[in-house]
This record gives C-alpha cells, structure tokens and sequence, in this order.
C-alpha cells in the first residue's frame, strides 16, 4: 500500500495527514503553534517550524504504527502547503534570513498596496509578498538590497527539504499577479514593478529572487538526506520521496472542496476566512476587497479574504470553558463548542439586536487597519447564550458577505459553495449560518473537517499518478466519485435576520474606527 503525505502550516495548527490510494485517511497528527507581536509586526519564528513539523509527523507516524502495523511507510509522494502571502527575505547564504517573517495578518503596507494596484492596473492587497517588499522599499529597510530569494512559507520549508526553490501556481500567485495563459508570473506586470523599485533605487532584479512557478502533478523534487532528517530524525521516512510544487492553503482548500472547475467556490473558515471563486470569464472592474489569484493549475479565482475569522469564537469558547471548569463541570473543547453552535439555532434570527465584531487584527476589507474585538447591545437587545452564540457565529461571516456581494453585482455566478474547517463540524449550524449570511446554497462533505492537509495529500497523490487527468476531472472522477455531501440552501428568515444584522454592523463600523483610537 502506497501512501501520500500533506503537511500544512496553518495559523494556529501545523496539521500532517497521511492518505491511502483511495485518499481515505490513514493516519494524521498535529502540533499547535501561535504568531507573536514582535516590534508591531505578526510573525512565527522559523525555528518553530522544525520543532513543530517534527512533532506532526512523529505523531502521525505514531497513529499510523498504531492503525497499521509499527512498519515504515511506503510514501509515494510528499506535499507541503502553509499561510499564503507574506514576506521571507533570504540572502545568498544558506540560512541567511534577513528579516523577520512577516505574515498575511500584517497590515503596514498600505502605500505600497496602493502604489502597486495603481500602476498594475489590478488589485495588489495588503498582504501579498510584493506588497511587503515594495513597502521595505519605501521605507529604506537596509536589508533589501541583500535579496537573493524571497519566497513564502511553503516555499521555504519545501527548499529546505528538497533544495528546489520552486513554488505551487496557486501560493505563487499571492506573491505577485500570474498569467494564467502562461502559468507564470504575469511578465508585462514584471517589468512594471521593476521599474517601481528601480525609481526606488532598491538594487534587486524581481525575476531573480521570485521562486519558480509550477503547476499541479509536476515534479518539484525529492527529500534530500538533510530535508528527510528535518521532516523525520527518526529516519523512517527516506531520503529521496518525491515530492509535489508547495501550495497555499487557499489552493488546498480548493481541492480539499473540490472546487477548481468554473461555477464552483469554496469558503475556508479558520483564524480567517476567505471565499474562493473560480471564473468563467476575467471581472470587468477593480475592486480592493477582490484579488485575482488561481487554482493550483492556474485558473483564475476570485478570492474574498478576510483577516479575521474564528478567533473570536475560540476566545468565547475558552471563557465558557473555564466557567464549566469552575462550576465543576469539566468538559473539553469540542463539548464547548458543540453546546455553543447548537445553541445558535435557538437564536433569533437577527441575534436578537446583538452586535459583535472579530477584528483582532486589521481587516482591509472594511478599510480598518488595527483590530478591536467588540460586543454591543442596546438596552432592549436581548441577551442570552443563544442569541450571542448566533451573533458570533453571524460576526465571523459578516466582512465575508460585504465582499462577496461585490462578485454578485459584477455577475459572478456560483451554482454553490464548498465549506470546510473546524467551523463546520457541528452538523447544519454555520453551514445554515453561512447560506443566509451569501444568498447560495452551501455544502460541507465528509472531508470538510480534515482541511487543507488532506487537500495537499490529494495534491501529492495528483503529482504521483494523475490517471491521464486534468486536476478538476481528476477531483471529479477520482477522488470525490462517491462522496457524500449535506447541501443547505439559504433559509428565508435566516436570511432576512441576516440581512438586518449586517445593516447594523455597517452602522457599527463607525464604533470600530474610534475604537482603534483607544
């Protein structure tokens, strides 16, 4: 028995899912990490990758002696995915980082965002890794001139085990505009930025410090001795496994939904949340809540990005936690949030004229660019744990619906929607929660749980034998053939209480901009 392997750095998990060839899971394992605050800037530490992928991969291979036997694995094919978009500045030396890792969550490069869009004639969001660089640029950071390679996190950790300085079209394509004719960097929009940093004086060559583009199911490599000892000091996973192009999450939670084809979209809930939807045809205006990126294979997407998601809800959920802890009644987190997503359902459909918002960090979607998690009410409102729980679950979707109302007016249609993450775990709460908040029917499949791990496992089992197809029929035939699939289509009074929630939460907006004052 063959078996694939995905590992992802997600914003709070590093998560490692084995796969058989049937893409059942065989076996998983995880290790929790957090970003920090360091200097005003979110970051991890890049010695905390190791630790933690270690970790992942020691316990998966533990589940997998325990399913299967205590033999080494026979692994066809080895996939890495992470956060997409941000800043990792490497000069010529190995190792030689040169700046803090800066995440998608940051928010500084606004000037930068703003120079780009202009003069790329498309929208360049604030975390995506030209951004970051065009704005050390502006800012005279010392170390830019010493680039030799700038890449994400995916791509990192896939040098470091292979030695390829390669990336995934999909992570690519949220470091700078892709030609999806091509599946390349967009080469017109590479001479435009060039001539933004050289009117800078920045001393670096943008087509040599960008990774390589590959597309899905091309070979990106092997595990070099010192990448098979990084991943596993065990040693039972072998140095020369192949490996598949690094992905970004956003690419893997399309596959993970299957939802590459055109008409399709996935929403992906975690510490974000972000809608993707595959085009028919290229938007016809600009809009700075929409960034274009693609498919693993390099088909244009639509992608609505939230900087806040479940944050927020984890947060609740830990306070009720610790108060069933006091009262004696110890329960563990999935009790907390199984009690507290089913209690949504008895709310009203509005939240009972309860207001809150996520934003523990900036969200450019609604123009903020700090975060002021709050919870307002009027003094008829009425509070109780139903109507909060709705009005949190209600809040995580909110910034979302704003701008995925701007694809419907430019009539983009969807036939549905994928959802998945540990949102959507208790059955038919945020799924329902979610179909009224967009107006479409919302899916969530048996795999909606496993996440982008699982989705960089099919990637790998793509690379290693794609059956003679293109990856949407490969998703089609192969892998989701006989999946079972719960559908939610939007409720009318959901919708309608919806509808009034976010009225207000426009209207409250105003209260998160004297809030960041504070």
């Amino acid at each position: 028995m063959s078996y694939y392997l995905g590992i992802e750095f997600g914003s709070t998990r590093i998560k490692a899912v084995m796969v058989d060839e049937g893409h059942a899971v065989a076996a998983q394992g995880s290790h929790t990490w957090e970003n920090q605050l360091v200097d005003g800037l979110w970051t991890y530490c890049l010695a905390d990758v190791w630790t933690g992928v270690q970790h992942a991969v020691a316990t998966l291979l533990d589940d997998l002696a325990a399913r299967h036997g205590g033999r080494s694995p026979d692994i066809a094919c080895i996939g890495v995915s992470a956060m997409m978009h941000g800043y990792l500045p490497f000069g010529a030396a190995a190792g030689d980082q040169l700046a803090g890792f800066r995440t998608w969550r940051n928010t500084n490069t606004g000037a930068a965002s703003a120079a780009l869009s202009g003069a790329l004639g498309m929208t360049i969001p604030l975390r995506w890794s030209i951004a970051h660089l065009y704005q050390a640029v502006l800012d005279g950071e010392p170390h830019v001139s010493g680039i030799a390679h700038l890449t994400t996190l995916a791509g990192y950790v896939h040098e470091r085990l292979t030695g390829e300085r390669v990336l995934g079209v999909g992570d690519a394509s949220g470091m700078f505009p892709i030609d999806s004719a091509t599946c390349d960097w967009d080469a017109p929009r590479l001479d435009i930025a060039q001539g933004l940093l050289d009117g800078q004086g920045a001393g670096i060559r943008l087509r040599d410090i960008l990774p390589r583009v590959l597309s899905a199911g091309q070979p990106a490599g092997v595990l070099t001795v010192e990448g098979a000892r990084l991943l596993d000091p065990s040693g039972r996973i072998p140095a020369g496994t192949p490996c598949c192009p690094p992905e970004g999450d956003a690419g893997t939670g399309m596959v993970a939904t299957n939802a590459v084809a055109p008409r399709t979209g996935n929403v992906s809930a975690g510490t974000s949340i972000f809608a993707m939807v595959t085009l028919e045809r290229p938007l016809p205006h600009q809009h700075p809540e929409i960034d274009l990126v693609t498919t693993p294979v390099g088909d244009p997407v639509a992608m609505v990005h939230c900087n806040n998601g479940a944050s927020e809800i984890d947060a609740w959920a830990r306070v009720f936690g610790q108060f069933a802890a006091r009262a004696g009644h110890e329960v563990n987190p999935g009790q907390v949030f199984g009690t507290l997503f089913e209690a949504a359902l008895d709310g009203e459909p509005d939240g009972g004229g309860l207001l809150a918002y996520n934003y523990l960090a900036g969200e450019p979607v609604t123009g903020l660019t700090q975060g002021r998690p709050l919870i307002v009410r009027a003094p008829d409102s009425r509070l109780d744990l139903p109507n909060l729980a709705r009005t949190l679950i209600m809040s995580a979707f909110a910034t979302l619906s704003l701008g995925m109302r701007t694809l419907t007016d430019e009539g983009v249609q969807v036939d549905a929607l994928r959802a998945q993450g540990g949102m959507f775990a208790t059955p038919g709460v945020a799924q329902r929660l979610l179909a009224a908040a967009l107006g479409v029917p919302v899916e969530v499949a048996a795999t909606a749980s496993e996440g982008g791990a699982w989705g960089m496992a099919v990637l790998a089992g793509y690379a290693a034998d794609s059956h003679g197809l293109g990856l949407a029929d490969y998703l089609a035939q192969v892998v989701f053939a006989h999946e079972q699939v719960a559908t939610v289509a939007p409720d009318e009074a959901d919708e309608a209480g919806f509808a009034r929630f976010l009225d207000s939460y426009r209207k409250g907006l105003a209260i998160q901009r004297v809030a960041m004052t504070l």
